[in-house]
């Protein structure tokens, strides 16, 4: 049985959304507030497989929830709910560390299957964690310059653990947000080859092509910190101006 914090200031949607996901199998914790909802998870240290959060809440909102988390290396699994018809919400939202988005007023199926689309990925990441820490390192070796079963990917000292949402550079380990992670398969995946922001707003976050493209310039700055040694020259991840950028993995 999975443990879900709603974060829903509006006490019927609140009770609705509690109903039917218990009616799913899933112990449900209700949070009113940002305040309250940031001070089960951080203060009190409760754990939970999921949070639906919705963005406008009274005095602290969702984005600023998301955010307070993810600065405190806290990656529950986060679903905002935002107002239909502002895409700069659900960019905002997975620019806060958010991990998926829905629309209000929406239905409750989708809800139900985004929801569990989340917990299966969170079961999928403690999966491939156990594994990865069962490799031998032979085995370990083996796998260092190719995307391996357990989603992995390394290029010039540093390995992407899409399984665990990592970065490794070294010693040192970066945890990246699943939008980051998805972003980072994408431009993997295309590796070498241009990746117009068309693609990438419709292909990795499932929004219309005319949505404003700022929100993947700020995702490209935070990779980019990620991955290269001089962010202001990068050498790997690359902007291929009025088009979109390219990811090479043998930087000159």
């Amino acid at each position: 049985m999975s443990r879900v914090l709603i974060v829903e200031d509006e006490a019927h949607l609140a009770d609705g959304l509690r109903f039917n996901i218990q009616a799913e199998g899933h112990s449900v914790q209700v949070a009113s507030d940002g305040e309250s909802a940031t001070d089960v998870l951080l203060q009190r240290k409760e754990l939970f497989d999921a949070m639906i959060l919705d963005v406008m809440l009274p005095g602290k909102n969702g984005f600023a929830v998301a955010a307070e988390l993810r600065a405190a290396k806290n990656f529950i699994p986060i679903l905002i709910l935002t107002a239909r018809g502002h895409p700069e919400d659900v960019l905002k939202g997975f620019a806060s560390g958010a991990d998926d988005y829905l629309a209000k007023p929406f239905e409750l199926p989708i809800l139900l299957a985004r929801l569990q689309g989340l917990l299966r990925r969170g079961q999928w990441m403690r999966q491939a964690g156990v594994a990865h820490a069962e490799t031998t390192p032979v085995a370990a070796e083996q796998a260092t310059s190719a995307e391996n079963e357990f989603g992995m990917f390394s290029f010039a000292g540093r390995t992407i653990d899409f399984g665990n949402l990592e970065l490794r550079t070294g010693e040192s380990t970066t945890h990246l947000t699943l939008m980051e992670s998805e972003l980072l398969r994408h431009l993997v995946r295309n590796r070498g080859r241009v990746v117009s922001r068309k693609s990438i707003l419709e292909e990795v976050w499932g929004l219309r092509e005319d949505t404003d493209t700022r929100a993947i310039d700020n995702f490209i700055v935070r990779l980019r910190r990620y991955l290269e040694e001089n962010p202001a020259r990068p050498k790997h991840l690359l902007t291929v101006r009025g088009v979109g950028y390219r990811f090479e993995t043998n930087a000159e």
